[in-house]
C-alpha cells in the first residue's frame, strides 16, 4: 500500500509543487492548508485536503495511518510579521507545537519542518554554516520558536525531526499576492504588464535563490534518509546574487526597456544571504537548475497561469 505523507501548508507555493512530486513519486497525499495565503487553484486534484487550520485540535485526527508529515504553513511575509507579531508567533511558533503534538500522538515516522535562512540575519560570515545563528525580526524569532520545538520533540520524545532552512525558494505557484510579493514575481509580473519594477533600497542586497524543484529533491531525500534524522541543513544554491543582477537576468529574457522604480528600503531585512551547502551535498544532493533557466521557467508559468487571473480573463 502507498504510504501517506501529510503536507501542512499545501496550497502554498512550496507545499503545492511538493505535494505533486510526491504524488508523482508514488506517496498519497493528505493536506493541510487555511487558504490564507494558498489558493485551491494550486492544488493538484489527486491530493485528499481538508481546508484547516494548523493551530486547531481537529487536525489531531488527519494524522491517523501518517508516514510522515512536512510542516510547511506558516505566517512568512516580513512586513506583516512586523504588524502583528502576537500573530506571527501564533501560527509559528504555536501552530508548529500542535502538529508536533499531531505527529507524536499519532506515532508519525518522521516530521520535516520548514525552517528559513532569516535564522541568520544577524550573521556576518558568509558562505554560512548551520551551526551558528542569530534571529533578529519577528518572522525570524517565530521560526525559530518553533525550530526550537522541534529540537525539543526529538530529545525528549525521540522523534525523528529533520529541520531544513530553506534560502530564496523561488519557481512556478510563488506567492504573487502577498503585500510586497517575492522579488522574482513582482519583476516579471510587472514588466509583463508593461509597468515598471520596483526595487527597495539600492537594489545591492543579495539573495541565494533556489530553484523549487531542487528543493523538493532534498524534501524527498530528508523523508527516506535517515542520515537526515535530528539534523539541520541549508537548502540554498550556494551561489547569490544582487537584486538588480535578478532585475537585469529578467531584462535580458524579456526585453521590455523598463526601467526599475526606487523606493525606500524595507525594513528588518538581512543585506546578504549565502548559503554553506556542503552538509547538504555531503548526501548526494546538488542543486540542478541554474538562475536562467529557473527563470524562463517562472516567467512561462507567470505568462500562462498568473497574467490571465490577474488581468480578469477567463481560463480557458
Amino acid at each position: 500500500m502507498r504510504r501517506c505523507i501529510l503536507v501542512t501548508g499545501v496550497a502554498g507555493f512550496v507545499g503545492s509543487n511538493l505535494a505533486k512530486k510526491l504524488l508523482d513519486d508514488g506517496y498519497r497525499v493528505r493536506g493541510i492548508d487555511n487558504l490564507s495565503a494558498g489558493t485551491r487553484e494550486n492544488l493538484d486534484a489527486r491530493v485528499d485536503f481538508h481546508q484547516a487550520d494548523i493551530r486547531d485540535a481537529e487536525i489531531h485526527s488527519l494524522f491517523d495511518g501518517v508516514d510522515g508529515v512536512f510542516h510547511l504553513a506558516a505566517k512568512n511575509c516580513l512586513s506583516e510579521c512586523l504588524k502583528d507579531p502576537l500573530g506571527a508567533a501564533s501560527a509559528n511558533v504555536l501552530g508548529t507545537l500542535n502538529i508536533l503534538e499531531a505527529a507524536r500522538n499519532a506515532k508519525v515516522r518522521k516530521v520535516v519542518y520548514a525552517d528559513t535562512s532569516a535564522e541568520y540575519e544577524g550573521i556576518t560570515e558568509f558562505p554560512t554554516k548551520e551551526g551558528k545563528i542569530r534571529p533578529i525580526g519577528v518572522y525570524a524569532a517565530s521560526k525559530h520558536g518553533g525550530a526550537t520545538f522541534c529540537d525539543s520533540y526529538s530529545q525528549l520524545y525521540n522523534m525523528n525531526i529533520t529541520v531544513l532552512r530553506y534560502f530564496n525558494v523561488y519557481g512556478p505557484a510563488q506567492d504573487w499576492r502577498r503585500v510586497v510579493p517575492p522579488v522574482m514575481s513582482a519583476f516579471i509580473i510587472r514588466m509583463l504588464s508593461g509597468e515598471r519594477p520596483t526595487i527597495y533600497g539600492t537594489g545591492e542586497k543579495r539573495r541565494d535563490f533556489i530553484y523549487v524543484d531542487d528543493v523538493n529533491d532534498f524534501h524527498l531525500l530528508a523523508l527516506e534518509d535517515p542520515r537526515t534524522d535530528s539534523r539541520v541543513f541549508n537548502v540554498g544554491s550556494g551561489v547569490n546574487f544582487s537584486v538588480n543582477e535578478i532585475y537585469e537576468l529578467i531584462e535580458q529574457q524579456l526585453e521590455t526597456g523598463l526601467q526599475p522604480i526606487s523606493h525606500p528600503d524595507l525594513p528588518g531585512e538581512a543585506q546578504i544571504t549565502l548559503a554553506d551547502i556542503s552538509e547538504s551535498r555531503s548526501l548526494g544532493w546538488r542543486p540542478k537548475v541554474d538562475i536562467r533557466e529557473g527563470l524562463s521557467l517562472s516567467i512561462q508559468y507567470i505568462r500562462e497561469r498568473v497574467m490571465n487571473e490577474r488581468l480578469g480573463i477567463p481560463k480557458l
